[in-house]
């Protein structure tokens, strides 16, 4: 492959932070008002959501220094440089676990929500199988195109949510949102560990830093990634809190999708905005679905190299598939998300980090 070949197939700081936040804004952003409600019982809810940014950030940037020591190199290969090719093995089978579920999460949600409304008749697992053919679909295509879909697809997603909050200013009642800064700092910081999944999606840096032209920028990219989904949430709990306060916010399970259903826009140019909004969310919720799957198949054929990436797709579809119908309900499917969650915070955060700091006492280095 030529040089500029392959620097047409590398991506920028720019693009990679774009792909961080559409990864980033995915079921989380339906539900994360209610659960911060919930925790602070408050408007202070939206200095959780700085909290939880903060230490996503640093989190982040650590990750993202990990994958800029080992350039061109997979997360199987730095990890077994670092820690032999036995551990190796099995963080990154871990690591195909966890990304994996996560594809399973995604997609039940998608196939739950569109059944609660959009889709009432249809069963929910038409809904997710025909869901998750299409992010099979797109997955078994290049990875460089499945990642530019994301400079396509935020915009969009984000002028949205903006004509929604705009339209949503004359629902604003002052009286919801006081009295200010009434939560403990206990509270708030339960708030920000329950809003935990709701930023899960920055660690693809790890696996993608590999697909940048300058991976020492990886940094850079965490910052900008995480700044869009932060002052997003803050801004459309702001409005959750303003429009229905803390009290109504607690007991609605897509606090979002009934903002959106609140709006008017005048004129009766639209009627249901929320089926505008929830169609832009599927987009997201698609983008974030294909880069996990694409993640496990990139693991996978890091590891066994003889077998194909279509062949990893189907084996796994089934096995998410399966996983995506195991929650019986809302209450099963949200436990599932938790439990993800933190399983995620010891695979894709914890361990990378002590990887981090035995590269940095072992001074072991990837060559670019």
């Amino acid at each position: 492959m030529s040089a500029q070949t392959l620097a047409e197939k590398l991506i920028s700081k720019n693009h990679m932070g774009i792909n961080i936040a559409s990864v980033t804004i995915g079921v989380g952003i339906l539900t994360f008002p209610r659960t911060l409600a919930k925790a602070t019982g408050a408007f202070d809810g939206w200095i959780s959501v700085v909290i939880s940014g903060a230490v996503a950030f640093l989190i982040g940037w650590l990750l993202a220094k990990l994958a800029a020591r080992f350039p061109r190199q997979s997360f199987f290969e730095y990890s077994s440089m670092i820690a032999s090719k036995p551990v190796g093995y099995v963080l990154t089978i871990l690591i195909c676990i966890y990304t994996m579920l996560f594809v399973s999460f995604e997609v039940r949600a998608i196939g739950t929500i569109a059944k609660q409304y959009l889709f009432y008749n249809t069963p929910v697992e038409m809904i997710t199988l025909s869901f998750l053919l299409v992010v099979q679909y797109a997955v078994a295509g290049s990875r460089v195109a499945l990642l530019r879909l994301n400079l396509l697809f935020l915009p969009v997603v984000l002028y949205v949510i903006v004509v929604v909050l705009v339209f949503a200013q004359p629902l604003v009642e002052i009286e919801n949102v006081r009295p200010y800064f009434s939560s403990s700092w206990k509270s708030l910081l339960q708030g920000s560990k329950d809003v935990g999944l709701s930023y899960s999606g920055f660690e693809i840096i790890l696996f993608y830093t590999m697909l940048m032209k300058r991976p020492e920028e990886a940094g850079k990219s965490v910052f900008l990634g995480l700044l869009i989904p932060v002052v997003l949430y803050m801004t459309i709990y702001v409005f959750v809190i303003a429009v229905f306060s803390a009290e109504v916010a607690k007991n609605l399970t897509f606090p979002t999708i009934e903002l959106a259903k609140e709006v008017e826009v005048p004129g009766g140019f639209f009627e249901r905005v929320e089926s505008i909004f929830f169609t832009i969310w599927i987009m997201t919720i698609f983008n974030t679905s294909a880069m996990w799957l694409d993640i496990t198949v990139l693991n996978l054929t890091s590891m066994f190299k003889k077998i194909g990436k279509m062949v990893w797709i189907l084996i796994l579809s089934p096995i998410i598939y399966f996983i995506a119908m195991l929650p019986q309900n809302l209450i099963d499917f949200f436990s599932f998300g938790d439990k993800l969650t933190y399983f995620g915070l010891i695979i894709v955060y914890l361990i990378p980090i002590c990887l981090l700091i035995i590269a940095f006492f072992r001074g072991v280095k990837g060559h670019g």
